[in-house]
C-alpha cells in the first residue's frame, strides 16, 4: 500500500518540539467542592472563564509553595532554580493558527492581576491578530527556524533558569471541559501543569495536577490541591462577589 507524504504545519512542529523538551510528569487527582465559588460566579452578568480563575488561584497557592515555582535544570550541572513568583501559561486553540492545535498564552504572575484584567487578556489572546500577541509571535518565530537551529535554541533556553521561566513559565493550565472531556495525561517543559474538568450539578470539579517528580513529591502536590480548593472558595469567590457589587444596576 502506498501512502503520501504530508508537510508538518508550523503549529504541529511546535507541538513536536514541546514534546521533545517536556519533562517526566506524574499526576494526582482531587475532587474540588466549589459551591461558594460557583454560586458567586453565577451572580455575574459577565463571568470570568475557569482558566482565569484557576490561573489566579494557583499563583496564590504558589506564594506559600515555593516548589511550585521551582525549575529543574540539568546543564552544566543538575540544580534547582527557584523563581520569586509564578508565571502562568494557558492553552488556547485558535483556528487561524492551526485547526485544533493549542498554543500557549502567557499571563505572567496572575496573582498580581485582577480577574477582570486576566479575562481581558484571555479574550485578546483568543481574538486579537496573532501578530499582536507577543507570546504567540515569539513562538511562531522560533517554530519557523530550521531543525538544528531550533534544537540549539531549545537547549539554551531549557538550561537557563531565567530564560526558561520567561518562555515556559512555572504553571501551565489546560482543559477540554468545554468539549465535554477531561485531560488524563499531559506533558510540558514546565514543572507543573493543571488540567480541570466539568463543574457538576453538586458544584464539584475533578482536577489533576501533573508535576515534575524530580522537584517535589505527592505530599506537596496534594497539599497544593487542598489549598487550591480553599483559595477558590475564599479569595477568588470574594473577588467575584466584590465585582458583582461594583456592577452597574440595569436601567
Amino acid at each position: 500500500m502506498q501512502g503520501k507524504t504530508k508537510p508538518i504545519s508550523l503549529a504541529r512542529r511546535l507541538v513536536i518540539d514541546l514534546m521533545r523538551a517536556s519533562v517526566p510528569l506524574v499526576a494526582v487527582e482531587r475532587t474540588l467542592h466549589l459551591e461558594r465559588l460557583t454560586t458567586a460566579r453565577a451572580t455575574l452578568a459577565v463571568r470570568p472563564g475557569w482558566s482565569a480563575l484557576m490561573a489566579k488561584a494557583l499563583c496564590i497557592v504558589a506564594r506559600d509553595e515555593p516548589w511550585l515555582r521551582t525549575l529543574y535544570l540539568t546543564w552544566p550541572w543538575a540544580r534547582f532554580y527557584e523563581l520569586p513568583k509564578s508565571i502562568v501559561l494557558v492553552a488556547l486553540v485558535r483556528d487561524d493558527f492551526d485547526d485544533g492545535v493549542p498554543i500557549m498564552l502567557k499571563l505572567g504572575s496572575a496573582d498580581e492581576r485582577s480577574l477582570t484584567d486576566l479575562e481581558s487578556a484571555m479574550l485578546r489572546g483568543k481574538n486579537a491578530p496573532i501578530a499582536e500577541v507577543p507570546s504567540f509571535t515569539r513562538t511562531a518565530r522560533v517554530a519557523r527556524l530550521p531543525l538544528l537551529v531550533r534544537r540549539l535554541i531549545w537547549t539554551m533556553v531549557l538550561n537557563s533558569g531565567r530564560m526558561r521561566a520567561n518562555r515556559f513559565g512555572t504553571l501551565w493550565i489546560t482543559s477540554l471541559a468545554s468539549l465535554g472531556s477531561e485531560t488524563v495525561t499531559a506533558r510540558t517543559p514546565g514543572p507543573t501543569l493543571v488540567s480541570y474538568g466539568l463543574v457538576h450539578a453538586d458544584h464539584s470539579m475533578n482536577i489533576r495536577l501533573h508535576w515534575d517528580h524530580r522537584i517535589y513529591d505527592g505530599v506537596v502536590a496534594t497539599r497544593a490541591l487542598r489549598r487550591l480548593e480553599d483559595v477558590l472558595n475564599n479569595e477568588i469567590a470574594n473577588e467575584l462577589l466584590a465585582q458583582r457589587t461594583a456592577e452597574p444596576l440595569p436601567a
